[in-house]
């Protein structure tokens, strides 16, 4: 199967701290891969340095077949999109989801707004009435699901998920999870998404990778991880402190 996403190597520093220590994974087109690991272990470091919001020191990146420099164009901006953690963070709450929705549009000169608009909000179970709302008038999981419109509205291949249901009341999380997966298989889009939560995890991937300081531990299938077949001590500890993830 072709990859979608290939990282060798990657090291990168902040003021002489390695954020991430020689990281490689491979990323099938139409995969969903997940990183999981404690706070400060490296998986958002990763993703953002996939869309060039932090540097790299060395290694390589490549996506869809291209190996990315130091600058990203609009064309990977269009292919590549990213959901963040916080909705209430990520969206100006004072300007209406149409306009929200617009922005993208513009910056990347795509005429047939009007459809397009229309066809995300469908797709993430808001519709036409949401249009004219603003963020600040919408509960947190309205927010994601505009988030995740305007992710969409793009079109592109791969999503990087950043703890995209953590901010979300636990009753909201499924929702926005099953939405997901609804879209990704609907758009056979690629995705690699960081939580913190096992179970997500288990349920959105079907492979991992596991961090710690900036490093990776091991690379499993979700049912590896389910059925407790782990090599690291690390994972172990993982699994014993998710409560109520499964009985060690």
């Amino acid at each position: 199967m072709t990859a979608s996403i290939t990282v060798e190597g990657l090291e990168v520093v902040f003021d002489r701290f390695r954020a991430l220590k020689g990281v490689s994974l491979d990323v099938r087109e139409g995969e969903s891969y997940g990183l999981v690991g404690e706070s400060g272990s490296g998986k958002s470091t990763l993703l953002r340095t996939i869309t060039g919001l932090a540097p790299v020191a060395s290694g390589t990146i490549t996506v869809n077949g291209k190996t990315l420099g130091k600058t990203r164009d609009k064309a990977f901006y269009r292919d590549v999109q990213m959901v963040f953690q916080d909705p209430y963070g990520s969206l100006h709450p004072r300007q209406t989801l149409d306009r929200l929705l617009q922005e993208p549009l513009a910056i990347h000169g795509i005429a047939d707004g009007e459809k397009r608009i229309e066809r995300a909000l469908d797709e993430v179970g808001l519709g036409k009435g949401f249009r004219f709302r603003y963020a600040h008038q919408l509960s947190g999981g309205q927010r994601q699901r505009v988030a995740i419109a305007r992710a969409l509205i793009l079109e592109p291949s791969v999503l990087l998920l950043d703890e995209p249901t953590s901010a979300l009341d636990a009753s909201v999380q499924a929702e926005v999870l099953n939405l997901l997966e609804e879209v990704r298989r609907r758009r056979k889009l690629t995705f690699l998404m960081v939580s913190h939560d096992l179970a997500i995890i288990t349920h959105m991937c079907e492979r991992l990778m596991v961090m710690q300081n900036g490093e990776a531990v091991e690379t499993l299938t979700a049912s590896q991880l389910i059925g407790h077949r782990v090599s690291e001590d690390y994972t172990r500890n993982l699994l014993r402190a998710s409560e109520g993830f499964v009985r060690v």
